[in-house]
Order: C-alpha cells, then structure tokens, then sequence
C-alpha cells in the first residue's frame, strides 16, 4: 500500500516576522512599514524572510513531484500484475486448472485495489501540487512587490538626502521647515497615488474582456441562424 506524506503549506514558513506562509499572502506592506520604526530595515527582513519561504516551498513542491513520480511508476507496476494475473487466470482455465484460475483473480483483485489506492493518492497530490503552483506565484507576486518598494525607498531616501544637503547649506535655519514641507509633499504623492489606484478599482480584467467576445460569438450565430431560418422559410413558400 502506497500513501502520501506531504508537508501542509502552512508548515513551511520559519517563525520571523511571519508565523506561517497565509500571513506573507494576506500581508499589507504599508501597514508593516507604517509601523516599523525603522521600514528601510524591516522591506529588507521582508523581503529576505520572503526569499527564504520561497526557496523552501520550492523545495516542497520538488518533493511532492518526485513523490507523484513514485507512485506512478508504482502504479504502472500494479497495471502490469492486474494484467499478468488476468492472462494467467485465462491460460489456467484453458488448461482446466480452474483452482489455478481462481487464485490468479484472487491476485488480480488484490493488485486491481492497490490500483485504486495509489490512483487515489495521485490525485490527492496533483491537487497539493496545483495549490502550491497558485500559492508559489502568490509568493513571486508579494516579492516582486516588496522588492519595489524597497527600490522605492532608497531612490525617495537619496532624494530627501539631497534636498536635506542643500537644505542645510542654503537656509540651515530653515531645516525644521523643509522637513515639514516634505513631510507634506509625501502626503500628496501618497494621495495621487491613491487617486491613480481608484481609478483601476472595478476594471475589467482579461477574463471579463474574453467572456464579453465569446457571448458576442454567441448572439452572432444565433441572429445568423434566425436569418438563415427566415430565408428559408420565405423560399419554402415561394415554392
């Protein structure tokens, strides 16, 4: 008897500033950064715990393929005995050894069950393996995202150091003011941005556009076949 032994998702992530892989998934990057008292330092734990759990699920995923490897050709294997106890059932009952026949479909039955089994414990991991497809590009997604930011943050870091620089040299006395100022300005950009996102709320996506063509399709050839059906109908009476 073959069974699976897979590790669930959620186990794969080390404790850090995520417990487990759905909260990396469910995370808001704001809401960390926002509450971090140092968010250039924390992007960077992020986005390395991140690569990490990326690596490990990789390494998962690998495992499971390699377990659904096994069992297939473990399954192929059972096949070829359900299929040798048949033939063998059939050559003894040629020869009029029904006793011999009984116990090769006895075998048969046997091998016809482990079958079954392994069939069923493929398709528990090829859906395990779907999951971990979707949460691995989940994962990518989230990266690819924090990653950003952080390039984000160093291009606004060196910018602020700039302006601070001249700040500084042209109306030192003014630097609590510039600060402000800033502060301000980052607050509209973070506005417009909020603004520029709203507008992408409700949008249709590639499927919506997809669908709305295939219904198009649809009315099409039905007008089509309404039309050729009152021609006919015409030249019917025509006639």
């Amino acid at each position: 008897m073959y069974s699976v032994v897979s590790r669930p998702i959620e186990e794969v992530t080390k404790m850090g500033i995520f417990s487990r892989f759905t909260d990396i998934i469910n995370s808001n990057l704001n809401s960390l950064l926002d509450k971090a008292e140092d968010p250039e330092k924390m992007v960077r734990l992020i986005i390395q715990e991140m690569e990490d759990t990326l690596v490990e699920v990789r390494s998962s995923s690998a495992k499971t393929i390699a377990e659904k490897k096994d069992l297939q050709r473990a399954l192929n294997r059972l096949n070829d005995e359900v299929t040798d106890w048949q033939s063998k059932a059939e050559l003894a009952l040629s020869k009029e050894r029904e006793d011999l026949a009984r116990a090769a479909l006895v075998e048969r039955e046997k091998a016809a069950e482990q079958v079954n089994a392994v069939e069923t414990d493929i398709a528990h991991l090829d859906e395990h393996i779907n999951k971990l497809q979707h949460e691995v590009a989940q994962l990518q997604e989230k990266l690819a995202d924090a990653k950003a930011r952080q390039k984000s943050m160093l291009m606004r870091q060196k910018t602020v150091a700039s302006r601070l620089d001249v700040k500084k040299t042209l109306h030192s006395e003014k630097l609590n003011d510039a600060m402000h100022k800033f502060e301000r300005y980052e607050q509209k950009i973070d506005s417009m941005e909020a603004q520029v996102e709203s507008y992408d709320l409700g949008k249709k996506t590639l499927k919506d556009e997809f669908a709305e063509l295939a219904a198009q399709d649809k009315i099409d050839n039905e007008l089509a076949a309404l039309k050729a059906k009152v021609v006919s109908k015409k030249d019917s009476k025509a006639d």
